[in-house]
């Protein structure tokens, strides 16, 4: 009859040592550190793919924005003519004829109406020179002659009250804020400006708070990376 223990001679090969079972342990903790140092790797790995394509999308969007932007609001306060902030005095408020316009009955549709054309003088109060105030840069390429074009309605009587009500506002205040040409080259001088310093300013701050974002991004990431291998050649060469 076979033996139960280990020191059985027929056995002996089959019973694991203590050296071969300590080996064995090593082996699997080894095994597990492995498999969890992958893990780690690919979580890692995924997180700064994930966070290079956020750095990359905010560069990106802030060009677009730089490009939409410098088209639209950059390109209209460089063109514009009334740069100049000047206080004015209203000189005379009146509602000088009709002006005809066209609004949409349908599909393909139009008809004819008609609005007041309001006409507003100012004494600028850094020259003293008289000029035709006008709302903004549209109304000027519109129709330089009228203040403000309203949008052509049916009834003529709403559009006639809705520039009376400007008019007799006008005449109330006699000191308003305004834009004049600084080299006096026109002979008008706008309301509002429709894209004015704060416009110009927004348009400008937040596509680059979006670039330098972006960038710093990607550099983080790179640097990380980079560190990251440097600490693993000089644990390989402390082993």
């Amino acid at each position: 009859m076979l033996g139960d223990n280990c020191s059985d001679s027929l056995t002996i090969d089959f019973c694991p040592t203590p050296s071969s079972e300590i080996r064995s342990i090593y082996q699997q903790i080894r095994e597990y550190e492995v498999l969890d140092k992958r893990k780690t790797v690919t979580a890692l790995r995924a997180g700064e793919d994930r966070a290079i394509l956020l750095g990359l999308s905010m560069v990106f969007l802030s060009i677009m924005m730089y490009f939409v932007l410098g088209i639209t609001i950059l390109r209209s306060y460089s063109d514009s003519m009334w740069t100049d902030e000047d206080r004015c005095s209203i000189v005379n408020s009146t509602i000088v004829w009709d002006v005809n316009c066209s609004y949409s009955c349908g599909v393909e549709c139009w008809k004819i109406s008609r609005y007041p054309c309001l006409q507003v003088y100012v004494s600028l109060n850094s020259s003293g020179k008289v000029v035709r105030l006008l709302h903004n840069e549209e109304t000027h390429d519109s129709n330089p002659e009228c203040f403000y074009i309203p949008k052509c309605h049916k009834d003529y009587a709403v559009t006639h009250t809705i520039i009376q009500n400007i008019s007799d506002r006008l005449r109330s205040q006699h000191m308003i804020q305004c834009f004049a040409d600084p080299t006096d080259r026109s002979d008008s001088a706008i309301l509002t400006q429709i894209y004015g310093r704060v416009a110009v300013f927004h348009s400008l701050f937040w596509p680059t708070c979006s670039l330098i974002g972006g960038t710093v991004i990607i550099a983080m990431v790179k640097l990380t990376q980079y560190l990251s291998i440097m600490c693993e050649r000089l644990s390989r060469i402390k082993r």
